[in-house]
């Protein structure tokens, strides 16, 4: 039986090449998370956004990866001091690309800047810098390695979180962007202890979740977060071919 395939996002990075501005790339733990859990990876490079629609005719599932920051113009906000660097260019084909994938419900999993992709691209807003727009946050970013746990979420009953990993879990954390207005249709099914959202899915769907954290970078030390990985590679498998 063949490995369903699972389209990643992914991000520009310089490059000296003289026939192009920047190379694409994925982290290798989203490569690693899903192949271990039953997928097939496959990268999906940069196009304009109107060819974006074209590459869910070739995978079975969508990965949103993280990143910079989200562009603060497409919730219809004005750069905040506090906002990091953005990329025009990824944003524009992500934006594309998750708004057809919504339509069609096909499985999605957003990771840090993968959760903010999916709720601006069905209308939600963000908070661009949570140190000075919600001072009394936790320190959501963290400056340790990704391998390791910092705060816990409270994860709502009933949710697919829930199902996975019961009403608890520690999570690390390395974001100072995060879901504000959450989007028509997703719900919320994780908070940190400060309120601030950690997780938003949308029922009725077969897979559309969202994560703040990094659980990619957490699977081997803590092997509860490869079950996120597992159920969202079972969902793509579901309707592999369809």
């Amino acid at each position: 039986m063949s490995r369903p395939v699972i389209g990643l996002t992914t991000r520009t990075l310089p490059t000296e090449n003289p026939v192009g501005r920047y190379q694409f790339a994925v982290p290798e733990g989203y490569v690693r998370a899903i192949v271990a859990a039953g997928g097939l990876p496959l990268e999906l490079p940069l196009v304009p956004g109107e060819l974006a629609e074209e590459y869910l005719e070739l995978v079975d599932g969508l990965l949103f990866t993280g990143g910079k920051d989200l562009s603060p113009m497409l919730y219809g906000e004005e750069p905040h001091q506090g906002l990091g660097e953005i990329d025009v260019a990824r944003d524009e084909f992500e934006m594309s690309l998750a708004r057809a994938a919504l339509k069609r419900d096909l499985p999605l999993l957003g990771i840090c800047r993968g959760i903010q992709t999916l709720n601006v691209a069905a209308g939600g807003t963000l908070y661009q810098d949570l140190p000075s727009q919600l001072p009394q946050s936790l320190k959501h970013e963290q400056k340790t390695d990704r391998q390791y746990t910092s705060h816990s979420v409270q994860i709502v009953p009933g949710s697919h979180l829930a199902d996975m990993f019961g009403l608890s879990m520690k999570v690390n954390s390395h974001h100072h962007q995060a879901v504000k207005a959450v989007a028509p249709g997703f719900q919320v099914t994780a908070r940190a202890s400060d309120g601030v959202i950690e997780a938003i899915e949308m029922a009725g769907q077969r897979f559309m979740v969202g994560v703040q954290w990094h659980p990619e970078a957490l699977v081997d030390d803590y092997p509860a977060h490869r079950r996120l990985f597992t159920e969202f590679v079972r969902a793509a498998s579901d309707g592999a071919g369809n």
